[in-house]
């Protein structure tokens, strides 16, 4: 660990004891993550201030949230995700194929397949690598969709406990509605176009609607065929995301239910293309991951030892 800096007080030149954190930066589909490996037994006093400061676009290093990557007991590796905001989220599907990349090439768990632990449960994730032994690209076995709205969580109501193109007020305009959970909760609308008025104005106000008593993601959809999306995502506790992965595999799940695609579709999103499909019991998501820079965070020693 590299020695103590020092840096000045808010009113003058002030010692104070500062740790550099090492991070690596890497995205999935445009779906940007700072990512901090606790491997070598550190450990991060509050996460949800680190990530608040470390995801600021103008004052941190800039992202949609941040991943620390730890030992499991019950996996190859522990995923553990905050938003922007500091606040906990169950899964991110394009962060965790960014988390396997990861523990692949830098020979922390060098195997084609791995089990990856996260708050929605235990995944697994087939790696693609490349001729250079970097991988590139990633299958990831998202898991068995929740459909029920207690497993969601959502209060709307619905005839059979399923939340399937029911018919919602929002703001005095009633949009149909798709509620999945892949360990995280997702509100699905078809609309035809997901303009900014929909994604950044309706999108934040469907997020805290009480009705979602954890909140919610928000996708918008334009279905172009029976085999291909367009998709806008307004993320709990990020705001709008250039891609969701778990957002992606809902809008699967939901395209079927609903009638709309085939249970194989090309999804189109702001920074990327996934594949997803949906076999009718659990999703398979397949996209990229890329690896943009490393740093070092300098931070105090009450935060990181």
């Amino acid at each position: 660990m590299n020695s103590p800096a020092t840096r000045p007080g808010p009113s003058g030149p002030e010692s104070l004891p500062l740790i550099n954190l090492p991070f690596i930066k890497m995205h999935g589909a445009g779906n940007d993550y700072v990512y901090i490996d606790t491997f070598d037994g550190k450990s991060i006093d509050d996460p949800h201030t680190l990530a608040r400061q470390m995801s600021h676009r103008r004052f941190g290093v800039g992202g949609d949230g941040l991943i620390l990557i730890h030992p499991s007991e019950v996996a190859d590796a522990r995923m553990q995700m905050h938003n922007a905001d500091g606040s906990e989220s169950e899964m991110c599907g394009n962060g965790i194929r960014c988390v396997a990349k990861y523990l692949y090439d830098e020979g922390l768990v060098h195997k084609p397949e791995l089990r990856i632990e996260t708050g929605a449960g235990v995944l697994t994730l087939r790696l693609e690598p490349d001729a250079s032994d970097r991988v590139k690209q990633v299958t990831v076995n998202m898991g068995r969709p929740r459909l029920s709205a207690a497993e969601i969580p959502t209060t709307v109501l619905s005839n059979d406990d399923r939340v399937i193109d029911v018919p919602v007020e929002f703001d005095g305009k009633t949009y149909a509605v798709t509620c999945v959970s892949m360990g995280n909760p997702h509100c699905v609308l078809f609309v035809p176009e997901a303009s900014d008025a929909l994604v950044l104005g309706l999108g934040p106000r469907i997020e805290t609607d009480p009705r979602f008593p954890k909140r919610t993601n928000v996708e918008f959809v334009e279905v172009i065929s029976r085999g291909e999306v367009r998709q806008r995502t307004w993320e709990r506790g990020s705001g709008e995301t250039w891609a969701c992965g778990t957002g992606a595999s809902a809008v699967c799940v939901a395209g079927v239910l609903t009638g709309r695609t085939e249970d194989r579709i090309l999804n189109h999103l702001v920074g990327g293309d996934l594949r997803l499909h949906y076999d009718g019991e659990v999703v398979w998501m397949t996209g990229g991951a890329v690896t943009t820079f490393r740093g070092s965070w300098s931070m105090p020693n009450a935060t990181a030892t």
